[in-house]
């Protein structure tokens, strides 16, 4: 189990503490609605040796206490890097909707998906949202993340919700049950999947452009020696 705690804000500003105590984390992978898109996706992880998958979508089962909200993340090595997502947690003050990275290790991807994707913590932001204040304009909402490496910062990914399955239909595929919570999938990045050296970082943004409000969050990334 891990817990998180969120400052919740609701669509007129206002806002209040809420924690949650994640028991079970899922992963939504190969979640486009554009099937087109989701074979840009896995051509791009194909050059990086991943094998297709059996079908899709498909969920990965992953421990819970990969979340972090911490600004650095230790990882091992040069070969992992982030993806924007939107994160759904069913807590007790309902289903809450935020932003996170799922963090994964490019060279250990080749061999398994799952595990690549168990070694490498999960961060979320700090703010969150109602479920309900968003779900009416779900295919509105943007995801954003910028790439910063030796002082340089470049979009990394960028677009609307609505390339990806509707929130409500993971759900219905996936029930999240109290405590759990759930990545719902990413976009295709700009210029190629690159490797996260050490120092680098990743901005996050979920742009909500009815209410004019940005969930964010960034984190740097510690890479350990890989000793052979």
């Amino acid at each position: 189990m891990q817990q998180v705690s969120f400052n919740v804000v609701d669509r007129s500003g206002g806002s209040r503490a809420a924690r949650v105590d994640v028991n079970r984390l899922t992963i939504a992978g190969w979640a486009g609605r554009d099937q087109a898109a989701i074979e840009h996706h896995i051509a791009e992880l194909a050059e990086l040796g991943v094998r297709r998958p059996s079908t899709t979508p498909c969920f990965y089962r992953l421990g819970a206490e990969l979340l972090t909200q911490a600004e650095q993340i230790d990882v091992v090595g040069v070969k992992s890097s982030g993806e924007a997502e939107c994160v759904l947690l069913n807590s007790n003050d309902g289903l809450l909707v935020t932003v996170g990275s799922d963090h994964t290790d490019r060279e250990v991807e080749a061999y398994g998906v799952t595990v690549s994707k168990q070694v490498c913590p999960k961060p979320v932001a700090r703010d969150a949202w109602r479920f309900d204040d968003v779900a009416g304009h779900w295919d509105q909402l943007e995801l954003r993340a910028y790439a910063v490496a030796n002082g340089e910062r470049r979009v990394y990914q960028q677009g609307s919700v609505a390339s990806l399955l509707p929130a409500a239909d993971l759900l219905e595929r996936a029930p999240l049950a109290q405590g759990a919570a759930m990545f719902c999938g990413t976009l295709a990045v700009q210029g190629g999947i690159v490797g996260m050296t050490d120092g680098d970082a990743l901005e996050l943004e979920l742009h909500d452009p009815i209410l004019n409000r940005t969930l964010r969050h960034a984190y740097r990334v510690s890479a350990l020696p890989l000793v052979e």
